[in-house]
């Protein structure tokens, strides 16, 4: 796999589109911490890290709103690919549907949400947009 953090997008995707309740990736401290973000950010129900044998796995429970049953994401898209690098800085930081979703960031101050990333002031490499 060349690519773990759009698999890991896109596992989700997936598991929305098919009505899910929980979905398992495999684990890393980058794809932690996204979960942490979406889990913060109201966009999962919660997240445990499950550890295994040959690798820990991340269980994620997902949201879904309780008189329509439509999923709490619309869409989350990859912005940054290993083959073309998206980077911003603090001037120029996008705003995802007008500032009712969120842009994750991988800055040097860990991985933030557009708004965070404005506060401390840095800039960095725009993993992907929620909303």
């Amino acid at each position: 796999m060349t690519d773990p953090i759009a698999d890991f997008l896109t596992r989700i995707r997936n598991a929305y589109l098919a009505g899910k309740k929980v979905v398992e990736i495999p684990s890393s401290k980058m794809k932690e911490a996204l979960t942490k973000i979406l889990c913060e950010k109201g966009y999962i129900l919660s997240y445990k890290v499950v550890e295994g044998t040959p690798y820990n796995t991340i269980k994620i429970a997902l949201k879904y709103h309780p008189e329509t049953k439509m999923p709490a994401i619309k869409k989350i898209e990859r912005i940054s690919t290993p083959g073309l690098r998206q980077y911003t800085d603090v001037e120029s930081m996008p705003r995802v549907l007008n500032g009712l979703g969120i842009a994750i960031i991988s800055t040097s101050k860990g991985l933030v949400t557009d708004k965070e990333a404005k506060e401390l002031g840095v800039g960095g490499e725009i993993i992907c947009y929620v909303y």
